[in-house]
């Protein structure tokens, strides 16, 4: 399978103009359908060595269990590789095994490194005793360490300090060069990294490229690299300007996504949880207007961020979530209104189609009595007033249907929420067909009630998934007789429900009514009622709101 990714990434750089974005999309689609299933699949095969675990009494063999244990957890699981680096600790300070006591140092230092804690990190690497390593052993510690001070250059992003932890980065990765065999991965890999922080993108480039040769890398292995590759392509994009290097730069951005798709990929089958592919492909299609994709892969990032326990991925996700949930909900009031608007045209069409029925079988019938009291005058008045009569009626019954299509009109317009493309293809048909009782069925079938139902439930739990204290700290703000207290399995009532839109920077009571359905006035009147009651001056009230924190 690797062998055939590999292939496929190879084939799309020898292709610059060639496109299949959309292709792999579908199949990063597909597979995170089936992204439960190898995570299970690894969690069992961790319970299958704990189980080994259990039965064995050897602290050696301990030590290798924990080993392995900590490797299927350590991009799996913070706090579970946490634990499982500090066991395998124990068993080699029990075992008296210098060797291992360093190896498990190392460990812990990568697991530290992992989840943003640089200073934990240096007081952990440094009391290695590089001397005992293996040559192996001493690369990892050396790419270990260099990746520590090139991280915490970028975090810290202050001149001074980037001046300070570049040179020491440097010095490290030439240290794991001197020990590494020329065009190995080691090799190849430190060296993109070194001229990747220097700034020697086209060197990098090189590096990365040459390591996508390598005909047994992992998923995991493979999904670093294709992320950097992504990274770079997208720098050589940033360096081309438009005009007649327009073309080159399209080639540039299709690499750049599509690697970053292939690697997302390759984090979901070797269920890697600390990645950054999938959060990077969300901002990626977000800023190409993909908006309905980029939700769903910025949800599975923060998922994904959760799942490991890193602090920094998470916060680095949640600033994203809101903003792309933001355009979401702008995206889905849009097509409410373009809904109403087509079920306003289609409604005027089938008003004026029935005027017309009308008006042909009316003037059928006048022609029909012209015909049969045509040789007698009086026969003729009589039917004359007969057919005014008749016409009156019928103009009466136009009026009455008028009435009730109205009527209907405004009852349905707003059923029509989320199913504009249903909508359109089997109005269009009908239209085609002149099946006109047929639309009025598609009409009764819509039920906007259950529709605004499920789209408020749908607010009100990713709302308080980002924001599970919500409600206790809403409640704060008040004396315990004026708190809300809500019904069984009720997640946010109205009033909560403003706020919370508030909390996601919609301070605007036009945008607020048009997203609940409610009038401007019964906002205002809902917010002046609540902040009264609260003990916080109605100056601070909201500020207090926006100061709620999320997971």
């Amino acid at each position: 399978m690797r062998i055939i990714i590999l292939f496929c990434c190879i084939f799309l750089f020898a292709q610059p103009a060639f496109s299949n974005t959309d292709s792999l999309l579908n199949k990063l689609d597909k597979e995170l359908l089936k992204k439960e299933l190898y995570t299970q699949a690894k969690i069992q095969k961790i319970e299958k060595l704990k189980a080994n675990l259990r039965k064995s009494r050897a602290s050696v063999n301990n030590y290798y269990t924990y080993l392995k244990i900590y490797e299927e957890y350590k991009t799996l699981n913070f706090d579970s590789a946490f634990n499982y680096a500090n066991k395998i600790q124990v068993e080699a300070l029990r075992l008296n095994d210098a060797q291992k006591i360093n190896r498990a140092k190392i460990n812990l230092s990568f697991v530290l490194l992992s989840s943003g804690m640089f200073k934990e990190t240096l007081e952990s690497v440094d009391g290695v005793n590089v001397a005992i390593l293996n040559d192996q052993e001493k690369i990892e510690f050396y790419i270990l360490k260099a990746r520590c001070y090139y991280d915490l250059s970028d975090f810290n992003k202050n001149k001074f300090y980037t001046s300070k932890y570049l040179p020491l980065g440097n010095r490290l990765t030439d240290s794991a060069l001197a020990l590494s065999a020329p065009n190995s991965y080691n090799y190849l890999f430190v060296s993109g990294l070194k001229n990747l922080r220097n700034g020697e993108s086209d060197k990098a480039l090189k590096n990365y490229l040459q390591i996508l040769k390598e005909p047994n890398l992992t998923d995991h292995q493979f999904a670093i690299v294709a992320s950097t590759l992504s990274f770079l392509y997208q720098q050589k994009v940033l360096k081309i300007k438009s005009g007649s290097f327009l073309y080159q730069q399209k080639a540039l951005k299709t690499k750049s996504v599509n690697l970053l798709i292939s690697a997302a990929m390759a984090d979901i089958r070797s269920s890697t949880k600390e990645n950054v592919a999938i959060f990077k492909l969300a901002d990626t299609l977000f800023k190409a207007g993909d908006n309905e994709r980029a939700y769903r892969y910025i949800r599975e990032a923060m998922t994904d961020a959760e799942f490991y326990g890193a602090r920094h991925r998470q916060f680095e996700v949640g600033t994203l979530l809101p903003i792309i949930e933001g355009k979401q909900l702008s995206l889905v009031e849009k097509q409410k209104n373009l809904i109403i608007t087509y079920a306003a045209v289609v409604t005027l069409l089938i008003l004026i189609i029935i005027a017309f029925i009308v008006v042909v079988i009316r003037q059928n019938k006048k022609l029909e009595a012209a015909k049969a009291t045509i040789t007698e005058a009086n026969a003729i008045l009589q039917q004359i007033n007969l057919a005014l009569t008749d016409a009156n009626t019928t103009l009466r019954e136009v009026n009455r249907i008028k009435d009730e299509y109205i009527g209907y009109y405004f009852n349905i317009n707003s059923d029509y929420i989320d199913k504009i493309d249903r909508f359109k293809r089997s109005v269009s048909q009908r239209l085609i067909l002149g099946r006109y009782d047929d639309i009025k069925q598609i009409i009764d079938k819509i039920d906007l009630k259950k529709e605004r139902e499920d789209l408020s439930m749908s607010f009100d739990k990713v709302f308080i998934k980002l924001f599970p204290k919500f409600v206790e700290d809403f409640n704060a703000l008040f004396e315990k007789a004026d708190q809300i207290n809500l019904a069984p399995n009720q997640i946010l009532n109205a009033e909560l429900r403003i706020f919370a839109l508030i909390r996601l920077g919609i301070h605007d009571n036009d945008k607020i009514a048009k997203i609940l359905n409610f009038s401007v006035n019964t906002i205002y009147s809902y917010k002046t009622r609540i902040k009264n009651k609260s003990f916080i001056p109605n100056e601070e009230f909201e500020d207090k709101i926006m100061e709620i924190k999320g997971e």
